[in-house]
């Protein structure tokens, strides 16, 4: 599509050339059209390289030595200066397609490492992982990358047990992933070594606390660095599953036709913050039953504004939305939560759905809320 929009406008530059040409040659020496060639190599510069820009310039040029020569001779001072003009903003134009094409080449490259950043850190949770099936989404702000201070992993325990991980680092960019990493790192490694949640959340948090300096520029924002997690434990026997939150938003539990929002009684601090506070070993526990999917996300989705200023209201648009399964749940708030901010996040976003063996028969859900710290209603 943009290689045919393009030899549109070239074309349209190429033509303009000649019709310039004819006219000024058709009306006489009473009007100059010359200097209006240099439209031509400057909408060529729009869509084309500085090589292509150069020649529609050369032929330009070639184009007003005609007009010059029919109108009097090359020697006279108006089409000397016409002359001269055209081919300083020629020449200018092709140092602007120049800068243009060395810039898209250095974005090109940027994104390429970002990309392989994210397939490093970020390494695709298993579409399986014991009896869940998991699907998730990442959409990163800035325009030079596909990642940012977000991050998500799923693990296996060394019980039977799946370990869920989703976070936010403060700020966004390729700035953050330093400390999205030290964060990732931490909880593949304690999600095997560590028997409890409590256990595990203590060992990332000294992780943190640990590596920060190495990773982020504390020495100009001491205290402003941290990051906001929900670690989860989902049991394979049995519907019974427990969080902590470390100051995340809270996660949401569709079962059925109810989304409960799975808020902590025992929320914890967020981790990074080390010796200003100390650490929650009370958990909160939920059932994920057979049929039912957990809907992970973060800040940037529940911040995410429109054009009016309203923030994105996710709860009441799942509990809205037809009953699906992950994949097609997902679909769906992406393309709803694009449509809400016009098209464009200011923070990065991330979604994690699980889901414990899809349920046959799907209805259209209703929102709850759970804050009591009991285990969501098994009715539907």
């Amino acid at each position: 599509m943009a290689q045919q929009a393009g030899r549109g406008l070239l074309v349209i530059a190429l033509a303009l050339i000649v019709v310039i040409t004819v006219t000024d040659l058709g009306i006489g020496t009473s009007v100059h059209l010359g200097p209006l060639l240099v439209i031509a190599p400057t909408l060529t510069a729009s869509f084309a390289g500085p090589r292509l820009t150069a020649l529609v310039g050369v032929l330009a040029q070639a184009a007003l030595v005609i007009i010059s020569v029919f109108h009097g001779g090359l020697t006279t001072t108006n089409h000397v200066a016409q002359l001269i003009a055209l081919a300083v903003l020629s020449a200018l134009v092709v140092f602007i397609a120049y800068v243009r094409e060395r810039r898209a080449r250095e974005l090109s490259r940027v994104r390429s490492v970002a990309e392989t950043a994210q397939r490093i850190l970020l390494r695709p949770p298993p579409r399986r992982i014991g009896p869940l099936r998991v699907t998730w989404l990442y959409l990163a702000a800035e325009d030079e990358a596909q990642i940012g201070g977000d991050l998500l992993a799923v693990a296996r325990a060394a019980h039977p047990c799946t370990r869920v991980l989703i976070g936010d680092v403060r700020g966004h960019g390729m700035a953050s992933i330093g400390e999205a990493a030290v964060v990732m790192g931490a909880f593949r490694e304690g999600a095997h070594r560590y028997a409890s949640l409590p256990e595990l959340v203590s060992a990332v948090e000294e992780s943190v606390c640990r590596n920060l300096d190495e990773v982020a520029e504390t020495a100009h924002d001491a205290g402003e660095h941290f990051i906001t997690a929900i670690m989860i434990d989902i049991h394979d026997h049995g519907p019974q599953a427990e969080m902590l939150n470390c100051g995340h938003p809270p996660p949401l539990l569709i079962r059925g036709d109810q989304v409960t929002v799975l808020n902590s009684r025992r929320p914890a601090p967020p981790l990074g913050l080390c010796a200003l506070c100390t650490r929650n070993d009370r958990t909160d526990p939920f059932t994920l039953e057979p049929g039912a999917m957990l809907l992970l996300y973060t800040d940037g989705v529940i911040e995410a504004r429109s054009p009016t200023g309203a923030f994105y209201p996710l709860a009441e648009r799942v509990a809205a939305f037809p009953s699906s399964g992950p994949d097609a749940l997902l679909h769906r708030i992406h393309r709803d939560l694009l449509a809400h901010t016009g098209e464009q996040l200011t923070d990065d976003a991330a979604f994690l759905i699980i889901e414990r063996t899809p349920s046959r028969h799907l209805h259209r859900p209703h929102l709850m809320s759970h804050t009591d710290g009991s285990p969501p209603s098994t009715t539907g």
